[in-house]
């Protein structure tokens, strides 16, 4: 296993000299005066395969970390600390046969505090199968969630083991965005990122304080394919894209940025647009 720690990156004023002689230390600049230096956020954690680092919006000070494999921990976020509670542990439901398949995203319900909700997205096996589902943490403890409490929100098939994409954001509209990969293997051999009848290779938008036709969620009637009678699939926000790994909102304005993992040569940073067309393959 390899065997990770977070680092924090501290931005630090431009050296003058009234600072004491530590500052003799070269430190990388960045062309503006200031300089940046690497520090250790935590000495004393280390963590497995890490693939998320965030807090639940609940202004309780702690921090999670999702590990590949179907773990996700909960700490104090504090340096000093020393030790970490598992607050909930998949790994008998999740698949990581392959390299780039696991628990691979958590998203906090935006009244995580009152309601305990949270969302995550994991590949699983027989069939080949991304899931996408609710937890709940428990009353008597909000550091620990009971699996028993999964409730299943969506799930679609994935042909190859790659290009899962993952991440799950809730955005300022308070509707939970899932970025998909393609389906795998090389060249989208299935045209997935171009078909609209397919949620592969796109960045969706549903709405988990709603169901309708059966469904543990509803279509926002805002989605640009939203009641379309071509077989274009209502969730889609977006598509055209490969393997969307990572989708941030820009606490500005709401833009949505996404990462967008390239093959062979070139690597795609995106700005997402409702409807667009991304061109991939």
């Amino acid at each position: 296993m390899r065997r990770m720690g977070l680092i924090l990156a501290v931005l630090l004023l431009p050296l003058n000299s009234c600072n004491s002689g530590d500052n003799d230390r070269a430190k990388p600049s960045d062309g503006s005066g200031n300089s940046a230096a690497v520090e250790v956020a935590f000495p004393n954690l280390s963590f497995n395969l890490p693939l998320y680092f965030g807090h639940a919006g609940d202004n309780s000070g702690r921090l999670f970390v999702v590990e590949q494999e179907g773990v996700i921990l909960v700490f104090d976020s504090t340096s000093a600390t020393t030790a970490v509670d598992t607050f909930l542990d998949i790994r008998d439901r999740v698949n990581k046969a392959g390299w780039e398949e696991g628990l691979l995203g958590l998203a906090f319900h935006p009244s995580f505090e009152t309601n305990g909700h949270f969302y995550v997205n994991y590949t699983a096996a027989d069939p080949r199968r991304t899931v996408i589902s609710r937890f709940t943490a428990s009353p008597a403890s909000t550091d620990h969630a009971d699996k028993a409490t999964e409730q299943i929100i969506l799930t679609f098939s994935q042909p190859y083991s790659n290009h899962n994409g993952g991440c799950l954001e809730f955005g300022p509209d308070g509707l939970l965005y899932i970025a998909t990969g393609d389906g795998g293997s090389g060249g989208d051999p299935q045209n997935n990122g171009q078909s609209r009848t397919t949620l592969l290779g796109k960045i969706l938008r549903i709405d988990i304080n709603s169901t309708e036709d059966g469904n543990q969620y509803a279509i926002p009637d805002d989605n640009p394919f939203a009641g379309a009678t071509d077989g274009s699939r209502g969730e889609i926000f977006a598509y055209g894209l490969r393997n969307p790994w990572r989708v941030s909102f820009d606490s500005e304005n709401g833009r949505i940025w996404t990462a967008d993992v390239g093959q062979d040569a070139i690597e795609e940073i995106d700005i997402i647009e409702k409807g667009k067309n991304y061109g991939w393959s």
